[in-house]
């Protein structure tokens, strides 16, 4: 199949050029998902998903435009390409919209990332529906459950990339992906709910249905009898799963569009010491099974390791051809691969001990940050922490701040990463954070 979308790419540039277009970049791209979920004993949802796409962005006189089809048949293609070229003839020129430079592609890595395991193409319906029974059995297995649903998923992916400037190159993955939701009666009318999913590339580094079950039963058993929050400026303790979303804001604006837009409090950081010096991050896209690994980004700008802060200090920004261009940044990479935060020393319950009272964050519910100031407000579950132990639980209450005021306030970070997301980070803690509640 990859050398297939190869060749649709590669036919792609071909017409498109033969039509008027002066460069050109073509994406063809095959994906395939499974989903099951299951909920008291019995399957209440099947989706099978096949889908093909060409992705085509065409570079004609000074202009641009970017068109997207899902018929690969070669003739009905060239009709497509034809009215793309035209289109894109019609419009404003942008100098600044150009072709990625060839130069950019050099030095490829080569190293096998290992995104493809074979028995994930191979499970059939009844390993599926066999590991519903397992989550289902038991995230269920308690007299409080109201609801428990266990879901799976499953698929593949395939894309191939060609350019009228000497690009070509092919990814491909596979994941697998399962867990429960579970909600409990509570007091009176009300009801404690959360759940816990685990994934990855390969099946083998996967825990058992069961034991992922286990977790989402127990999280939302931790939830009973929630309080709101405390009203207090205190140590906050963010579990890992929650560190990440929190690293994945403050991320958000770091990027050269929202600077060039004048839409990020980066702006200027790049050299300077800006956040706390037990923080550094890496984007790291050449981790082996690594969820958001790759040999090259969606331009084509080969892949390689990029610290984006050292000990506190910004060393690089998210910087693609277009933005870079019209911001005057040399170009790193346009879009976040997989995120590495440097671990600590401390397992979370020392942490916890070393801190001793505060509020432990165990997820996010909503909020805002605003990428221009890094002022932020967001809604949490959690639990005071007691005498270095986490007590009771609770939530209805906020977390207000600043991001980059708050990442220099990070004081101790865990050696606990999490494994299930793209962004692995460990359990971290802020001092003199500002919680409104009760």
């Amino acid at each position: 199949m990859s050398a297939e979308l190869s060749n649709r790419a590669a036919e792609a540039v071909e017409l498109a050029r033969k039509a008027g277009a002066d460069d050109v970049w073509a994406t063809a791209v095959q994906q395939r998902s499974v989903q099951f979920e299951y909920r008291k004993g019995a399957l209440e949802k099947v989706q099978d998903t096949t889908s093909r796409a060409l992705a085509v962005q065409v570079y004609a006189n000074g202009r641009y435009s970017s068109h997207q089809t899902t018929d690969l048949e070669p003739e009905r293609m060239k009709g497509f390409l034809a009215e793309a070229v035209a289109i894109t003839r019609a419009l404003e020129p942008d100098p600044s919209r150009q072709i990625t430079p060839p130069e950019l592609f050099r030095d490829r890595p080569g190293q096998p990332l290992d995104l493809v395991d074979a028995r994930v193409q191979q499970i059939d319906r009844d390993q599926r529906v066999a590991w519903c029974r397992a989550i289902d059995e038991v995230a269920a297995a308690h007299e409080r459950v109201i609801s428990a649903t266990g879901a799976v998923e499953d698929g593949s992916s395939q894309s191939a990339s060609a350019s009228s400037n000497g690009f070509l190159g092919m990814q491909e993955s596979t994941y697998c992906w399962y867990g429960a939701s579970v909600t409990l009666k509570d007091r009176g009318d009300r009801r404690a709910e959360d759940g816990f999913y685990a994934g990855g590339t390969h099946l083998e580094a996967l825990p058992q249905p069961g034991k992922v079950a286990q977790v989402a039963l127990d999280r939302a058993l931790a939830r009973l009898d929630s309080e709101k929050g405390p009203t207090s400026r205190t140590a906050m303790v963010v579990d890992a799963r929650a560190a990440a979303s929190l690293v994945g804001r403050l991320l958000g604006p770091a990027n050269a569009q929202s600077i060039q837009q004048g839409r990020s409090f980066w702006a200027g950081l790049t050299g300077q010491k800006a956040f706390s010096d037990k923080l550094t991050l890496i984007d790291d896209p050449l981790i082996p099974r690594g969820l958001g690994s790759r040999h090259y980004d969606s331009e084509g700008i080969s892949a390689k390791v990029l610290p984006i802060i050292e000990a506190g200090v910004v060393r690089n920004l998210y910087v693609d051809t277009y933005y870079g261009r019209k911001a005057g940044l040399a170009p790193t990479t346009g879009s976040r691969s997989n995120l590495r935060v440097q671990t600590g020393r401390h397992s979370l319950e020392q942490l916890l001990a070393e801190v001793g009272n505060g509020i432990y964050v165990t997820s996010w519910l909503g909020g805002n940050t605003d990428g221009t100031t890094g002022d932020f407000s967001l809604g949490l579950r959690g639990h005071v922490i007691e005498n270095g132990r986490i007590g009771r639980p609770v939530g209805e209450m906020n977390v207000t701040g600043n991001l980059r005021s708050l990442f220099s306030r990070l004081e101790l970070v865990g050696n606990d990463p999490y494994p299930y997301s793209t962004t692995l980070a460990p359990s971290l803690v802020f001092s003199g954070v500002d919680f409104s509640g009760a």
